[in-house]
């Protein structure tokens, strides 16, 4: 009988672990399996605000805190990467879309876009950048502190732009997104305190697969309508999907771009990060109730969410082998030199 046990356990164990270890291949076939499968969205979504209470949990749970404490010493980068995804990203596409229109023209896709840049960088972020071989702590550190005052920005922006457009007000935003990120921070605070950070990070590729699968529950649950709406109107489906790909890698772009003194592989990182933005929170905080292109958008920008990182992972080992091999040769040289 304890064998019996003991197998229920190991196999799930091995397949986790198997699956954590497919790295951004998973991330990736995460999208295509939630949109060929729109049954598995309609059974899925009424557990969309569980899915996202667990990528919170799990993302807060592998806090290494030592790292924490040593880029919290050092807040310049710190404290300018959280202003510029927290009050610069908004604050300039809430400019641009009234400058164009595009709140009285399409109300829904304006909606989405400030929801979008008012979300604070998604939790997975430092996971998909460790994975890509990126710098995960500054990714880490900066999603701390911009996910921390993020119930506050996003308030402020939704008092702002939004105006009635939200089915709540914006300090009802605000406190629900405080309340999510607290009940999630708090969950994971007892994981910790129970298991020990030790344990976790001996279990680190087992916890990635069930990283995944519960990326695979949110993903199917806000893209299940994909292919009804593709064959209802394509042209207008892939619009939305072209704009959510242009959005991704402009804000990838331009903040790699705007923090490239502190080398390219960090700015990339730091790109990645502000590109990865938490629309599940945003859902989570709204309850779902929100126009259908707005729902639509949500669900197209999980293709560059979780294409991007599988696309970019060649470009982000160059950079590390040559942050690397500079490192490697500036030793050198000091060493002759001596």
């Amino acid at each position: 009988m304890l064998r019996v046990l003991e197998n229920l356990f190991v196999i799930p164990l091995r397949g986790l672990t198997w699956l954590g270890g497919q790295g951004t291949r998973a991330v990736a076939a995460v999208a295509f399996i939630a949109v060929a499968v729109p049954p598995l969205g309609a059974l899925l979504r009424p557990y969309v605000t569980e899915a996202i209470l667990g990528l919170l949990c799990i993302s807060f749970m592998r806090v290494d805190l030592a790292a924490l404490y040593g880029h919290l010493r050092r807040p310049a980068l710190v404290a300018t990467a959280t202003v510029w995804t927290t009050i610069g990203v908004p604050l300039i596409v809430g400019l641009i879309a009234h400058a164009t229109g595009l709140d009285r023209s399409a109300p829904g896709l304006f909606l989405a876009l400030m929801l979008q840049s008012m979300a604070s960088p998604m939790m997975a972020a430092p996971a998909l950048a460790a994975l890509m071989g990126l710098d995960a702590t500054l990714v880490l550190v900066t999603l701390v502190t911009g996910t921390a005052v993020v119930p506050f920005t996003a308030s402020l922006f939704a008092s702002l732009f939004l105006g009635g457009m939200l089915s709540i007000s914006p300090l009802v935003l605000g406190a629900k997104l405080l309340g999510i990120l607290a009940i999630s921070l708090f969950a994971a605070t007892m994981i910790r305190w129970i298991f020990g950070a030790e344990a976790i990070e001996r279990h680190k590729r087992p916890i990635d697969g069930f990283n995944i699968i519960i990326l695979l529950i949110f993903a199917s649950a806000i893209m299940g309508d994909v292919a009804h709406d593709f064959v209802a109107d394509p042209l207008f489906t892939i619009g939305i999907a072209a704009l959510a790909f242009a959005i991704y890698f402009t804000l990838l772009a331009v903040t790699t771009l705007l923090f490239r003194r502190i080398g390219h592989e960090r700015a990339l990182a730091l790109g990645l990060m502000v590109s990865q933005r938490n629309l599940g929170l945003m859902l989570a905080a709204t309850a779902g109730a929100l126009p259908p292109t707005t729902w639509l958008y949500f669900a197209l920008t999980q293709f560059p969410i979780h294409l991007a990182p599988y696309i970019l992972t060649p470009i982000a080992r160059r950079l590390t082998a040559r942050v690397q091999t500079s490192g490697t040769a500036a030793a050198g040289g000091t060493t002759s030199s001596g």
